[in-house]
């Protein structure tokens, strides 16, 4: 795995927020990937009542979606939980779950928000600057924009709207449960990453990848 950009994690939220600014720039928001054959889970939790940060990463073969390779990373906390910061705390150890795989993921999904981000930079685009990788962001709940509720069957979506821009999504992956926000993160388009994340989902909720980096990153 090789970084394309690097920069200290020894920051203070204001630095960390000037970063975010000075990266976003570089975002690429059009479909920029290859044939997808192997798409990774990211997920991260925390251990020590917060003092270590624990990553975990589950590279399942697309689309048959099986588990092929996973890796666990511990990594001590640096940075205070500021949310809109959320990927100075943790992609530390994120990239260090990375660097054990034994080839980069074709595509990420990762826990949390990409472009729908105050900033425009959440923990999926900042991952997907960092390793020139394809990143989806594929959260749970809302951190930023404006939406109308989708229609109540799998597939439907409504655009996640900050002012007159489109952000992300909200995607429903079931009928009777709640949606997901999923925003593009890096080198890829709304659209496409709506069509991954729905392949990737199968009886659940959440994507396969994200069922399985979750569960590793919560029980080991």
């Amino acid at each position: 795995m090789k970084l394309q950009f690097s920069h200290s994690w020894n920051l203070t939220a204001t630095e960390a927020i000037a970063l975010q600014r000075e990266l976003r720039p570089h975002l690429i928001l059009q479909d920029q990937l290859g044939p997808v054959q192997r798409v990774a889970g990211v997920d991260v939790g925390f251990e020590a009542g917060g003092a270590v940060t624990r990553a975990a990463v589950a590279v399942l073969r697309y689309p048959e979606l099986e588990v092929v390779e996973t890796a666990l990373a511990r990594y001590p906390t640096t940075f205070p939980y500021v949310p809109g910061l959320l990927s100075f705390r943790e992609l530390p150890a994120v990239l260090a779950a990375l660097e054990q795989l034994r080839e980069t993921p074709d595509l990420l999904l990762c826990d949390g928000q990409g472009f729908a981000h105050p900033r425009r930079l959440g923990i999926a685009s900042h991952l997907g600057l960092l390793i020139d990788t394809p990143a989806i962001g594929v959260a749970k709940t809302r951190l930023y924009g404006t939406h109308d509720d989708p229609l109540n069957r799998r597939g439907a979506w409504t655009p996640l709207r900050a002012g007159d821009e489109i952000i992300g999504a909200v995607l429903r992956t079931r009928p009777n449960v709640k949606p997901l926000y999923i925003s593009p993160g890096h080198r890829i388009g709304l659209d496409t990453a709506i069509g991954y994340v729905m392949a990737c989902c199968t009886r659940y909720r959440l994507p396969e990848t994200t069922r399985h980096a979750h569960r590793l990153a919560s029980h080991g």
